[in-house]
């Protein structure tokens, strides 16, 4: 491969920015094929190294390995994630499995955990910082886990699992993706969809257009439902959407995904199995901050009936109101009216006061600024993999440099569905590099040079992804292994859930929401009515998110031969459901199997309980900020230095102790999602 591929060398972009109006799609295969050869050649030399091992010539000499392949590799998902044109599916699907062979023979390196061993077999006599303690602790258990203790024979199998399951992975989200994309929902008259803005009926129109269609195009969401649901006065067309929704993955054509699920869920059993656990459940348990899947089971089956209960008074609210049986179609739109009657608040006509621009500038990072005392500066002489990419310096509050912030806002056929954080570069000392993030939401864009106007929802989803970036600017670390975001599955959603308070904040709300035509500002009393809601709509919200959280664990809880014996992707999530009591029609999970990509396709596999158990630490630490004056510098500061700052590099919940003072407690979430 001649060296004119960009992604053979190290970028000179400012903060080593993949050099994307350089990169073309045949650039990565074979930079991929270097990168795995460089890395299995250092890793080698590590391994065969005929010194004792130490902890500089083992573990230090592996964190500095393999940099052309962590380069390339998050410059590809980067792309693969956001931009998925057939070109790039295609190279995922060949990418995956050398990937999944190159991992399992670096993990499962018997020479390699040796050296390991001995190390960790010192550590009482070692003098090493706190870092890197946990550092020789770390890759001993990643190594423990992806089978480095197994026999030779069960190490062959192990491996070819991991292959089979990336290979179900890719193709899980490609027909996802295709499936979406086909049961768009196109409507021949803005009549069918009255109710709607003439924003929001720009981007249909923008979309059919854009398939070469006439009429207006609703696209779907990650999610079961859709936030045109709460607008949209056709029951009809509600329905339709609703419909398409909810059969994405399930159609019997070649985009079906459930014997792809099937088939992974009956590998992940195996291969707990051989590593020694009763199922994949208990295996992530065990690296988690939870612990054991007993745990999890706990606090999802106790959350769960007043979860429903509540569900349940909502839904006879509901009806009252529409004086007729409500559906799960029907449940947005009635739970609009139900708010604008009871708050006079009518969250859809409040679009115009959150301009995306504003929102952005005014809101996230204002909040950004008078916490932690970030600045923003757009840059516009950097490109990205789509015309739609911005970049944005970031610096703190003496003007130092801090990262390189990435938005990608808006929806297209190429992007997969909902909302992420990842990181393009991660910082690390050894490395000398500074962070680069990137957040992308699946926001309609209009046409015409209207102004994107978005939902309440959408506005916190935008605060929470920001939290993520936070977590990724601020961690600060010696070594990759820790750096940026990288916590627990069941930790690592607490910094977003907590960035969520300022959207709705006294302090950071009215900076932001203006109309977008008048530059008024949202009067008080509207303000007022809007974050005095309390706990209204929480029984649906957290019906549908247990629900598939229970779900996840339902299917990761089978042990190999229970697996085996499941044949039926339907019956299975029905019996999952109704065994603990959240089997209302009207309030379908809020991802059903076929098309829950979290679990199948992303990397929460017996981990989607994480939002909920990280919201135990997230209500607790609103409280102390409450209890302690708010959004004040200070209180900034102590949050990014002893719990952002610290990534990987530190115990999650000793991290939580050192930043509260002691362990979180449940109460707060509680009291906030009405289940007390």
């Amino acid at each position: 491969m001649s060296d004119a591929n960009p992604l053979l060398a190290p970028s000179e972009l400012p903060y080593a920015l993949p050099d994307y109006g350089a990169i073309r799609d045949e650039h990565y295969l074979p930079a991929f094929e270097r990168g795995i050869a460089e890395r299995e050649a250092q890793i080698a030399a590590i391994a065969a190294n005929p010194a004792p091992a130490t902890f500089e010539n083992t573990l230090e000499a592996l964190e500095r390995c393999g940099e052309l392949l962590e380069r390339v590799s998050a410059a590809f998902f980067t792309v693969s994630s956001a931009h998925a044109t057939d070109a790039v599916q295609d190279i995922e699907e060949r990418v995956a499995p050398l990937l999944a062979e190159h991992e399992d023979r670096v993990l499962q390196d018997s020479a390699l955990f040796d050296r390991i061993s001995a190390v960790r077999g010192d550590l009482a006599g070692l003098h090493l910082t706190p870092e890197q303690r946990r550092l020789v602790e770390r890759w001993h258990e990643q190594m423990t886990r992806a089978g480095a203790a197994l026999e030779p024979q069960a190490k062959r199998r192990l491996t070819e699992i991991n292959g089979r399951l990336a290979d179900l992975t890719t193709r899980f989200q490609k027909n996802l993706l295709a499936d979406t994309n086909d049961l768009a929902v196109l409507f021949d008259t803005a009549e069918e969809l009255r109710g709607l803005s003439s924003g929001e009926l720009s981007a249909a129109r923008e979309a059919a257009s854009a398939r070469g269609a006439d009429g207006y195009l609703i696209t779907l969401p990650l999610f079961t439902g859709h936030p045109l649901l709460a607008s949209i006065e056709d029951a009809d067309a509600r329905a339709r959407i609703m419909a398409a929704s909810r059969a994405r993955g399930s159609r019997g054509n070649a985009s079906d995904n459930r014997e792809t699920l099937l088939e992974m869920v009956r590998l992940r059993a195996e291969r707990a199995a051989l590593l020694g656990f009763g199922s994949h459940a208990d295996l992530i348990a065990a690296g988690e901050t939870a612990k054991t899947r007993a745990a999890i089971h706990e606090r999802l089956r106790t959350l769960a009936a007043p979860a429903a209960r509540n569900a349940q008074a909502e839904k006879a609210d509901l009806e009252a109101l529409a004086g007729r049986a409500v559906t799960a179609s029907d449940w947005a739109y009635f739970t609009e009216k139900l708010r604008a009657d009871r708050f006079d608040v009518d969250a859809a006509a409040l679009r115009p006061w959150f301009e995306a621009q504003r929102v952005l500038r005014d809101g996230v990072f204002f909040a950004a600024g008078l916490v932690y005392g970030l600045g923003f500066a757009e840059r516009d002489d950097l490109v990205g993999y789509h015309p739609d990419v911005r970049f944005f310096d970031v610096t703190n509050e003496d003007g130092s440099p801090l990262g390189l912030y990435v938005l990608d806002l808006f929806t297209r056929d190429t992007k997969r569905g909902g909302a992420w954080m990842n990181s393009i570069v991660s910082q690390s000392a050894i490395r000398g590099t500074r962070p680069v993030v990137i957040n992308n939401l699946n926001v309609p864009k209009p046409t015409g040079g209207e102004p994107a106007l978005l939902t309440i929802d959408e506005v916190e989803t935008l605060f929470h992804e920001f939290g993520h970036a936070l977590h990724g600017l601020f961690a600060t670390v010696t070594y990759p292994f820790f750096a940026g975001t990288a916590v627990g599955r069941d930790f690592v959603e607490f910094p977003s859930q907590v960035n969520e308070m300022w959207a709705m904040h006294p302090e950071v709300l009215p900076n932001y929401a203006r109309h977008v035509e008048t530059g008024e500002a949202l009067s008080p009393e509207v303000i007022a009515r809007l974050t005095g809601m309390g706990p209204f709509g929480e029984g649906q919200a957290t019906s549908e998110y247990l629900a598939a959280a229970w779900l996840d664990q339902a299917w990761h809880s089978l042990s190999a031969d229970q697996a085996a014996a499941v044949t039926d992707v339907e019956a299975f999530e029905a019996a999952a459901l109704a065994e603990i009591g959240l089997d209302e029609p009207a309030v379908p999970t809020r991802y059903s199997s076929t098309y829950f990509q979290h679990i199948f396709a992303g990397g929460y596999s017996a981990g989607y309980y994480a939002y909920i158990w990280s919201e135990v630490l997230d209500a607790d630490t609103v409280a102390w900020f409450a209890e302690n004056g708010g959004p004040t510098r200070a209180n900034g500061d102590r949050f990014r230095e002893r719990l952002l700052g610290v990534g990987g590099s530190k115990d999650p919940l000793e991290a939580y102790r050192d930043f509260r003072g002691r362990d979180a407690v449940i109460e707060p979430l509680l009291e906030r999602r009405g289940l007390l």
